[in-house]
């Protein structure tokens, strides 16, 4: 997977590139949320939290962003682009990923 030039990922593909060790998922909804139902082994980094735990997000891939709709991933995405590192948006965020029949983890677990 290549991000340069491409600033989004719709959720088939990132289901794809994730699942083949082609890009990293960095999720960025607040605590409550991330607990009631996320993508498996995907980071966890509320975007509040993102400036002073940036150590923490990994670089030798791309990165799929996502939060709930696709909003704030869209804007963390852009600033890490910005920063230099490649990262797609998760078009329509874990709504769009639930909505494609994709699994979350814990079993049972919806996107709040």
């Amino acid at each position: 997977m290549e991000s340069a030039g491409h600033t989004e990922i719709l959720a088939a593909d990132a289901a794809a590139a994730l699942a083949g060790g082609d890009a990293v998922l960095l999720d960025v909804r607040e605590g409550w949320e991330w607990e009631a139902g996320r993508i498996a082994d995907g980071l966890h980094v509320p975007m509040g939290e993102l400036a002073t735990r940036l150590a923490e997000v990994p670089t030798d891939r791309p990165l799929v962003v996502a939060c709930r709709s696709g909003v704030r991933s869209d804007a963390v995405a852009a600033a890490l682009r910005d920063a230099g590192i490649s990262a797609l948006n998760l078009v329509g965020g874990l709504q769009a990923w639930a909505a494609a029949g994709l699994p979350l983890e814990p079993a049972g677990g919806h996107v709040a």
